[in-house]
C-alpha cells in the first residue's frame, strides 16, 4: 500500500509574532546582547525575521505594585516572521532558547513577573485562537502589555488580532500610555528594526 504525503511549502507559511524581553545578563552578555543573540538563533531556526524597535520598560510587578524581588528595567522587542512550523513547534523553539540563556536558573516554570535573562512569548500565530493550557493564542496578556504592542505596531500595525479582528495599532491606542515605555536605539552591532 502506498501513501502520499503532502509537504508544506513556503506558500503555506503562517505569519507569527514573538515578544522578547530580558532584564538580566546571560552567559557574559548584557540583557540587550542576549536579545540580539536570541534573534540571530531564531533567524537560523525559522528564517528571516522583521525585528521591531527596542524598548525599555519597568517590570510588571512594579507596575502592579505587587510584592516582588527588586529588579532592573526590561528591554523588549518583537520579531515577526513566517513559518511552516506548527505553533507548538515555534513555542518549543522559544522555550529552548530561554533555557539556553539560563532562564531555568532564575525562574521556575509558570513564575510570572520575575527577573529573566530571556523571555520569549508566542504572541500571535496567523489568526489562530487556542485556549489549551500549554498554548494560548493570542497570548493571553498581549492586549495588556504596551511593551509588546508598541514594537509590534511599529512593524505590523494592521495585523488583525483574533478573535475580534481589531488591528494591533487599534489595541495599542486603546491601551493608552499609562505604562512607562521608552524606545531606545539598538546598539551598533545589534539587529536593526525592519
Amino acid at each position: 500500500m502506498s501513501t502520499s504525503r503532502t509537504k508544506k511549502t513556503t506558500t503555506d507559511a503562517v505569519p507569527f509574532a514573538l515578544g522578547l524581553g530580558a532584564n538580566l545578563p546571560s552567559r557574559g552578555e548584557s540583557a540587550v546582547g542576549t536579545l540580539g543573540q536570541a534573534l540571530d538563533c531564531l533567524e537560523d531556526l525559522v528564517g528571516s525575521l522583521q525585528v521591531g524597535p527596542l524598548y525599555r520598560s519597568r517590570p510588571l510587578a512594579a507596575r502592579r505594585q505587587r510584592a516582588a524581588p527588586p529588579q532592573q528595567d526590561y528591554f523588549n522587542t518583537v520579531a515577526v516572521g513566517r513559518t511552516v512550523l506548527s505553533p507548538d513547534a515555534v513555542l518549543a523553539l522559544a522555550k529552548g532558547l530561554e533555557l539556553a540563556a539560563g532562564r531555568a536558573l532564575v525562574a521556575r516554570p509558570g513564575e510570572r513577573d520575575g527577573p529573566r535573562p530571556l523571555d520569549i512569548d508566542l504572541l500571535l500565530y496567523g489568526d489562530t485562537v487556542s485556549q489549551r493550557r500549554e498554548l494560548r493564542l493570542p497570548h493571553p496578556r498581549l492586549l495588556e502589555r504596551r511593551f509588546a504592542l508598541a514594537p509590534l505596531a511599529a512593524i505590523a500595525p494592521h495585523w488583525p488580532v483574533p478573535p475580534g479582528g481589531d488591528s494591533v495599532s487599534h489595541h495599542l491606542a486603546a491601551l493608552g500610555e499609562e505604562q512607562w515605555l521608552v524606545e531606545i536605539p539598538w546598539p551598533d552591532a545589534g539587529p536593526r528594526p525592519s
